[in-house]
């Protein structure tokens, strides 16, 4: 890799495709525009200086790496702040709806729904809200996800399983309409 022997220009195009997923990491965590800009930019220094150090293993994938790095940077800075708040997931707001609301009603009943969705994610712990946004909001695949969780994908998947289990309950608690079988469908 062109950049682990400090070429900039190669570590400027990692930033730059990187640099969304990494934000959006960093927010997912910290829930603070300004603070996960900082926790993204920072883990993009700590990554580049990893880099020239020879801590970065030769073939292995950069973008589970450097979200790794970004995520315990974010939750470095909401710990070192002394606040833990719900993690804020308005980002799930800009997704694509699933099916395409055909009317006003229509649209006010899927912005209940991923209300309701947001809701219950913030009531997880946050365990479960990290593994469920690596692979709905990120999405990441299960290797991406198994290296930036630091785990085995046999392990993704049971995590992301009893994840999404936890998240019906939370639903199903909530709205009692909301059946077991949205949480996987409003999730994605």
């Amino acid at each position: 890799m062109r950049a682990s022997r400090g070429d900039a220009a190669a570590f400027e195009h990692l930033v730059l495709t990187h640099q969304d997923v990494a934000f959006r990491t960093a927010y997912l965590i910290t829930g603070n525009p300004a603070e996960a800009e900082d926790a993204a930019q920072t883990g993009f220094l700590k990554a580049y200086l990893a880099l020239c150090a020879d801590r970065f293993r030769p073939g292995a994938p950069f973008r589970p790496w450097l979200l790794q790095i970004v995520a315990n940077e974010a939750r470095n800075r909401r710990a070192a702040a002394a606040r833990r708040p719900a993690l804020t997931l308005s980002a799930l707001g800009d997704l694509p709806l699933p099916d395409p609301a055909p009317g006003p009603e229509a649209e006010a009943v899927a912005s209940d729904r991923r209300g309701h969705l947001i809701d219950a994610l913030n009531h997880l712990r946050e365990e479960d809200r990290a593994v469920i946004t690596y692979r709905y909001v990120l999405e990441l695949s299960e290797a991406e996800m198994a290296a930036a969780l630091c785990c085995r994908r046999g392990t993704v998947k049971s995590r992301l399983s009893r994840a999404l289990g936890r998240l019906r309950g939370q639903l199903a608690g909530m709205d009692p309409s909301l059946t077991a079988s949205h949480a996987g469908e409003d999730a994605r």
